[in-house]
């Protein structure tokens, strides 16, 4: 490709983003409006993944923090939240903690209670569960210091299902103000990579054993049924492995690109999600014609960083998706890329859509976190929450050298029911 068209096709859309999305103040509707908005075709609702950064490095460490009003990253996060007001919300790395105590305690000290001017915000329903970062496999994954099974190291991590230092670490929880149908949940956590028809296992480099007990899913995938009034809606929700910390055999890129190809099999039809089985022992995808909403930080940018085979692209070439005129985007974005210049000058990609702030020498700014509706639903309003210097919501964000909530930026995106 011709690098200096890239780079005009860049302003250009940058320019016209920034237009778009001067000031953070709108974005803001509040429930009753767009809840309102019931016309020809029916409620809008908005959508919304978060990488919240809400991970700890040791267990139990997440709930001391929740445990109290006055954590300063955890007060950002709730306002970011509040500032952003999605009605169904994906938060990936919160650590998950059985019985649901960190959950209840980020509803209770610092979503329902507004943070420095930004009204409260109730999530009645909520759904979290088991992951696979931190679980023992057993095994010798990487082929390196034997089975390692104390917790709290990196060589631990290495040979657990997913990478974690403690069980639960980096794990996920769905938010709604609209009830969960919680007993038609279906999570694939335990679904072997092996099992997965034309999978990218590396080959030659897990041993016999490692590829017989390998689980796909880095963390879990789950699909969560919303009811939205008489409409369900199925909230399709992941957070895929990086596609780095590895080596020339690309364990993890290729891990990543098939946990993104289980959802796009997933929402393909029989003839692609036959082979599937649930944590439940059920088979099969979603039954065609169900609405439903991929969202989550897939580790991965249809143009730019390390991932295998541009893997997001399965979602963003898939057929039963319904893309947005325009992907989420940002003036915060495009200015942070500008100024902080390094990798971000040679990538491909339009720095408005760009949803993590993940460093200047490598891999610069990528657009990773994704919020992507079904056919059956009209894509509306959307954007990322990255706030420009001159915007007083910035000091959310910061400049990338201190990261003071998050590394990611939260991406919404409001939807009609058609």
């Amino acid at each position: 490709m011709n690098h200096s068209r890239t780079f005009s096709r860049r302003a250009t859309l940058a320019s016209l983003a920034g237009a778009a999305l001067a000031g953070t103040a709108t974005i803001r509707a509040s429930a009753s409006e767009r809840h309102g908005q019931h016309g020809r075709y029916g409620r809008t609702v908005r959508f919304a993944t978060f990488n919240a950064s809400l991970n700890r490095a040791t267990e139990g460490a997440l709930v001391t923090d929740l445990s109290t009003p006055d954590n300063a990253q955890a007060r950002n996060v709730a306002e970011t939240i509040q500032r952003v007001n999605p009605d169904i919300l994906l938060i990936n790395e919160f650590d998950y903690v059985e019985g649901g105590a960190a959950v209840r305690l980020f509803l209770d000290n610092y979503l329902s209670q507004g943070q420095r001017g930004a009204r409260p915000i109730h999530f009645p329903h909520h759904f979290t569960g088991p992951v696979n970062t931190g679980v023992p496999s057993g095994v010798d994954l990487d082929g390196k210091n034997g089975v390692v099974t104390t917790p709290g190291s990196d060589t631990y991590g290495q040979d657990a299902f997913g990478y974690g230092f403690f069980p639960g670490q980096y794990g996920m929880v769905v938010l709604s103000k609209f009830p969960i149908d919680t007993r038609a949940v279906r999570t694939f956590q335990h679904f072997l990579w092996k099992d997965m028809p034309g999978n990218v296992i590396p080959p030659g480099y897990y041993s016999d054993a490692a590829r017989a007990i390998l689980r796909l899913s880095s963390k879990s995938h789950w699909d969560v049924p919303v009811r939205l009034g008489h409409e369900t809606v199925h909230f399709l929700v992941s957070h895929p492995t990086p596609p780095t910390f590895d080596g020339t055999e690309d364990r993890n890129g290729r891990r990543n690109h098939d946990e993104i190809r289980l959802w796009a099999d997933y929402i393909g039809g029989h003839s692609r999600s036959a082979y599937l089985y649930d944590d439940k022992g059920v088979r099969g995808g979603l039954r065609p014609g169900s609405r439903f909403v991929i969202a989550g930080d897939q580790n991965a940018d249809p143009y730019d960083g390390d991932s295998y085979d541009h893997a997001v692209r399965q979602f963003l070439d898939h057929p039963a998706i319904n893309l947005p005129a325009k992907p989420p985007a940002s003036a915060g974005g495009v200015e942070a890329a500008k100024l902080q210049g390094g990798a971000n000058i040679g990538q491909l990609g339009n720095p408005a859509y760009d949803t993590g702030d993940f460093g200047d020498t490598a891999p610069g700014n990528l657009r990773v976190d994704h919020v992507l509706p079904s056919k059956g639903l009209l894509p509306g309003r959307n954007g990322v929450f990255w706030p420009t210097s001159d915007d007083p919501l910035y000091r959310l964000v910061g400049d990338g050298t201190t990261v003071v909530t998050s590394d990611h930026r939260m991406v919404w995106q409001d939807v009609r029911l058609g």
